[in-house]
């Protein structure tokens, strides 16, 4: 018996693809001067939310935990051209903001598993 349901799972899923996003964002600020360079990005939640309600209405468990540990996050190129002379189409701007953001959603994650755990352990204990 999954004491949690399928939360635990979905949050170390979500945490997955932030750890990504952060990973090619900081892969993005190291090549801003590098010529030629074209920016990358993380795809995930809209093909994970499609998957998700699908399995959702089938009122099934099994396949809803199925969905979450199949899916994957994509890095795409963006291919955008640039106004830079050396074809590189980083904007050091965004990527710090995009940086900062998947960083407080994956703080914000991980404080949710750990509060979930922690009220589990308040019910178990009585305490």
């Amino acid at each position: 018996m999954n004491l949690f349901g399928n939360n635990i799972d979905l949050a170390s899923k979500s945490m997955d693809y932030l750890w990504g996003k952060q990973q090619i964002t900081l892969q993005n600020l190291a090549n801003v001067d590098t010529p030629g360079y074209k920016s990358k990005y993380v795809t995930f939640e809209k093909e994970f939310r499609t998957r998700l309600q699908q399995a959702s209405m089938t009122k099934d468990d099994e396949k809803i935990a199925d969905v979450i540990s199949d899916s994957h996050f994509m890095v795409h190129d963006t291919g955008e051209e640039s106004a830079r002379l050396d074809e590189n189409n980083v904007d050091a701007d965004v990527e710090s903001v995009e940086l900062t953001r998947a960083t407080l959603q994956y703080m914000y994650t991980a404080q949710m598993i750990s509060s979930d755990i922690a009220r589990l352990r308040t019910a178990i204990t009585g305490q």
